[in-house]
């Protein structure tokens, strides 16, 4: 009895590794890749974003509105490895979500599970520059959930 929960406890974590892979269909990603590189933090916050951050349920549906179990939203830089993060309770959050101040360049974009452990998110990868900035002054970006039960 015990193999049988452990190969099923081990069938659904790797199942849960395999689906958290998400596209980067859902933002703008014009931008070629750069190597890393040692950009000064203090430069890089001379010219701020706000971003405003949405889901895109399992059936592919964007919302930016509702209750989900989200700890957090949160934005990686991938030169730097600076991450910002929006941590509001740990738990359920109304979206959209907010981060004022996150700085011009290349992100990748994901949400950490609420305390209820009930969605799984992946990740976007995208440029936060003035090209993306819609007519809110925000830069939308959307968190594919990949599980939820």
């Amino acid at each position: 009895m015990k193999i049988a929960i452990f190969k099923t406890m081990a069938f659904v974590a790797l199942s849960v590794a395999a689906v958290s892979c998400s596209s980067n269909d859902d933002m703008v990603t014009d931008v070629k890749p750069q190597a890393k590189s040692e950009v000064s933090k203090e430069a890089s916050k001379t010219n701020t974003y706000k971003v405003r951050f949405g889901l895109i349920s399992l059936d592919g549906v964007k919302t930016l509105s509702g209750n989900h179990d989200v700890g957090s939203f949160l934005a990686e830089n991938t030169a730097t490895g600076e991450v910002f993060d929006t941590y509001y309770s740990g738990g359920f959050q109304t979206l959209p979500g907010y981060y004022e101040g996150i700085p011009a360049g290349t992100y990748k974009f994901s949400a950490m599970q609420g305390q209820g452990g009930w969605t799984g998110y992946g990740s976007v990868t995208g440029t936060v520059s003035d090209a993306q900035v819609d007519a809110d002054g925000y830069i939308t970006v959307y968190i594919p959930v990949t599980w939820a039960e």
